[in-house]
């Protein structure tokens, strides 16, 4: 199973990132391999219109099952939703380790 976090960073100790669309980018953990994997989202950062949509589609085009984040607009959230990729909320400003284990301790509100 792939998890992305909306990341400000490329690493364990980077906080997990409040917004969707405009996060610096998704810190991607293979829960079977332990491998990560990064995606820059600095094409949607500076976008007028429309960055949660595209970001959502990197986010789909990841191969994720999972997204955790802060805020999430409808748009965004329908296009994941579509996808089968459940959204969990509630980390505030944990880093991405400490939202990790929340999420396999089941302390995550699924969206």
């Amino acid at each position: 199973m792939k998890i992305a976090f909306t990341a400000t960073g490329n690493n364990w100790l980077e906080k997990v990132d409040i917004r969707f669309g405009r996060a610096q980018g998704f810190f991607i953990v293979d829960t079977e391999t332990n491998e990560t994997s990064y995606i820059d989202n600095n094409l949607n950062v500076e976008t007028a219109h429309g960055a949660g949509t595209s970001a959502a589609q990197s986010v789909v085009d990841a191969g994720v099952n999972a997204l955790v984040t802060g805020q999430l607009g409808p748009k965004a959230a329908s296009v994941l939703r579509a996808a089968g990729i459940k959204v969990y909320g509630g980390v505030g400003y944990a880093t991405i380790e400490e939202a990790y284990q929340r999420y396999k301790q089941g302390k995550l509100n699924e969206q």
